[in-house]
């Protein structure tokens, strides 16, 4: 037991029981998610790996961080913060394994008004079953008291994670080329992007969000805290399975920002708007917001979280190990010639 106690600290607003507390909390939601390599618990100053290197030629950490954005201020409202956790999983796993690493390690931040130990133990939950979906190890994490800079029910959650690859076996866009396939890998939802517009569409601070809504056929917080896919294992599997030239991540910017950094200049990928398969919450934030629809493409993933590129000999193969691995991926274009990167027609 720690004899750590400051009145002073405490007079300022800044608890430290309540920091220990809520790290007693978190330690079985943390053991949930270690795997080999995992060296160190909780508590000390860095979280220690030691990454399996072998058969490898030249191993490469890749890495990649993130926060959940204004989407938080929904579980805030709501009371509910045992899911926005996968979202930081997600929008930082999901990135790392469009270079073709698997996701090693992952650490959390968490930056609150007021500690309140079982709602930073819901946060850190929601993190740990990130972790388990995407296969790595939650080795640490810092839990941050910010008393006079944040209202006392505000918080803030980013992460970061590391991945391995073998340097030979990188993505590599420069072998695309016309005719390649271009599949989509459905979203759950909105994911943890354009949220600032979101609230602004729904008056968030102001509706019901436990209202059930009849185009969605659940309450709108419910639909909009749907955590984010996360893709890890489908694309590993998808990778060994066939020729994958380049997956692309469709978080904030959507479409127009996101695939164009995975297609080598001089080629297109020309996607088939009518094949998407668009979850109603997006046509119901369209409609009441009157958002163009070139806006909603270049803001959401409409119902997209992936797009990968393959080789047209092998897209039935992929298509295959996607869908054993549990998502229901599906042919949306394919690549031609052409100077703008991405077409949706």
């Amino acid at each position: 037991m720690s004899r750590s106690f400051s009145a002073s600290y405490a007079a300022a607003g800044v608890d430290i029981e309540a920091g220990y507390a809520g790290v007693r909390l978190m330690k079985e939601h943390v053991a949930r998610t270690f795997i080999p390599g995992v060296v160190s618990d909780l508590g000390g100053f860095g979280g220690l790996f030691a990454p399996d290197v072998a058969g490898m030629q030249e191993p490469v950490l890749v890495s990649g961080t993130d926060g959940v954005g204004t989407k938080l201020r929904i579980a805030q409202l709501m009371g509910r913060h045992d899911t926005v956790g996968i979202d930081c999983v997600a929008m930082c796993a999901n990135d790392i394994v469009c270079c073709g690493a698997k996701p090693l390690f992952f650490l959390d931040y968490i930056a609150i008004g007021k500690n309140d130990p079982q709602k930073a133990a819901d946060l850190v939950a929601g993190v740990a079953e990130g972790c388990v979906r995407a296969g790595c190890a939650l080795i640490g994490g810092e839990t941050a008291e910010h008393p006079g800079v944040m209202q006392p029910d505000d918080y803030d959650l980013a992460g970061f994670c590391v991945g391995l690859a073998d340097r030979p076996k990188l993505l590599d866009s420069a072998r695309m080329q016309p005719g390649d396939a271009v599949l989509a890998l459905p979203s759950s939802g909105l994911h943890s992007n354009g949220f600032s517009l979101v609230r602004k569409v729904f008056d968030v601070e102001h509706c019901d969000l436990g209202r059930t809504v009849p185009e969605l056929g659940m309450p709108l917080g419910e639909a909009l805290l749907t955590p984010t896919e996360i893709y890890v294992r489908a694309v590993l599997a998808a990778i060994a399975a066939g020729d994958v030239r380049a997956v692309s991540h469709i978080t904030g910017g959507g479409f127009y920002e996101n695939v164009p950094r995975c297609v080598p200049d001089g080629l297109c990928a020309v996607i088939d708007k009518r094949a998407l398969r668009t979850p109603p919450v997006f046509r119901l934030l369209q409609q009441k917001g009157d958002i163009p629809e070139r806006d909603m493409y270049n803001t959401f993933n409409m119902g997209v979280g992936m797009v990968m590129i393959v080789s047209q000999a092998s897209a039935e193969g992929v298509l295959r190990a996607l869908r054993a691995a549990g998502v229901d991926a599906y042919a949306a274009g394919a690549v031609a010639a052409g100077e703008e990167k991405v077409v949706l027609q």
